[in-house]
């Protein structure tokens, strides 16, 4: 017996790494849950910032993107998991995607 139906994704009218987000009624617990979110498309423009001491992935999302609550879309964009990584301590060179030509991978 299936116990997960109802397959569906919510949308956003903003960039969001949860827009093809899925999640699933489990009728067995009467809840729902969620999928595994898409990474970023790596094939979109990019802009390479040398890093400085300091810079961290909200301050490089505020300064690219006026926003630096959009630290993930940097960090997902080189792979970082830890978003409270001494950037200098790993990279020389963080790349910072054009926010108007992310895409995300198909599910």
């Amino acid at each position: 017996m299936d116990v997960l139906k109802d397959k569906s994704k919510k949308s956003y009218a903003h960039v969001s790494r949860y827009s093809s987000f899925p999640f699933y009624y489990h009728t067995k617990d009467d809840k729902y849950i969620y999928g595994v979110t898409s990474q970023l498309i790596q094939d979109v423009p990019y802009v390479a910032h040398t890093l400085t001491d300091g810079d961290t992935l909200d301050s490089l999302a505020d300064h690219y993107y006026g926003r630096p609550d959009l630290y993930w879309v940097i960090a997902d964009y080189n792979k970082i998991q830890d978003p409270f990584i001494n950037l200098l301590s790993k990279f020389k060179v963080i790349l910072i995607p054009s926010l108007s030509n992310i895409t995300f991978k198909a599910q």
